[in-house]
């Protein structure tokens, strides 16, 4: 993008949404942040960034400006614990996507969906497996159909186990942070049954640089932005070193997951950071 624009980032002070606003500022766009904070947190706010509080699904009450682009990320994003609270899954992911989608009807604009590359899991199976995995499956299909039946541009991107600086740990967090933090205060690792299930993890510079390159010049399904190198949780967790325990499986865990980054590698892009590095930073060796 190199004229400025105005730009919506939900989930704007989410872990992968703050990252994302500080390159769109840093790069001269005009940022906003619409942010319910379930997951976000102030401390992720970025200098130069317009912040405003409240459920996507009440958009139009706090955004009267027509962006130019829209990334949507603001979302639930844990596949396990959305087993625990399918209604709180179902407000976020499709009353709040829904109020957006209207959002961008009555706009214009260009719209970046943050797909689930759960969807992809067990050979297609995975899209089943969650109230999390369902719902993002179906609202990339709901994007798709407002792009559609409106005329409007968009594009789907699928992150694959992002990490990197501004994780969070606890029962909202993320397997590469739960690990990090127990491994610095030496506590065992706990891997979930049965430990070979594999992932591609993806450091978050990866993820915005894709996301710049879609936003910019993206249009339709399928950019996957993840590093095609899959570990099985019980080999990251050896990477770390120290104790590991086997806890239960977890209902929901999917064994893999296909990736397929040929769309967003077609516009330039490649991931640049991998998992090893980044555990061996964690561990000073």
């Amino acid at each position: 993008m190199t004229n400025q624009k105005l730009v919506l980032v939900t989930g704007g002070a989410g872990f992968i949404g703050s990252h994302l606003c500080a390159r769109l500022v840093k790069d001269g766009h005009k940022v906003i942040s619409l942010d319910n904070y379930f997951t976000g947190s102030r401390e992720n706010h970025v200098p130069g960034v317009e912040y405003r509080e409240g459920h996507t699904k009440d958009i139009e009450k706090h955004i009267p400006e027509t962006p130019d682009l829209i990334y949507h990320l603001g979302e639930y994003s844990r596949v396990e614990k959305s087993l625990q609270e399918p209604a709180r899954v179902w407000d976020l992911n499709k009353d709040g996507t829904f109020g957006v989608l209207e959002f961008w009807r009555a706009r214009g604009g260009k719209l970046v969906y943050a797909g689930s590359s759960t969807k992809f899991g067990d050979g297609g199976l995975g899209r089943d497996q969650s109230p999390y995995a369902w719902t993002k499956a179906t609202n990339t299909e709901l994007v798709r159909n407002y792009s559609a039946w409106y005329d409007l541009p968009h594009a789907i991107t699928y992150f694959y186990n992002v990490y990197g600086p501004g994780e969070r740990a606890g029962a909202y967090g993320t397997v590469i942070e739960i690990f990090r933090r127990k491994y610095l205060v030496g506590e065992p690792l706990v891997v979930n049954a049965p430990g070979t299930q594999k992932r591609n993890f993806t450091h978050v510079d990866d993820i915005i640089e894709g996301l710049m390159l879609v936003g910019a010049n993206g249009t339709g399904d399928d950019f996957g932005i993840g590093d095609e190198h899959a570990y099985s949780i019980f080999e990251v967790a050896r990477m770390f070193g120290g104790k590991i325990e086997m806890g239960p499986e977890k209902p929901g865990n999917r064994m893999y997951s296909d990736i397929d980054t040929s769309k967003t590698r077609a516009l330039g892009w490649i991931p640049r950071k991998n998992l090893a590095d980044y555990i061996k930073e964690i561990r000073g060796v």
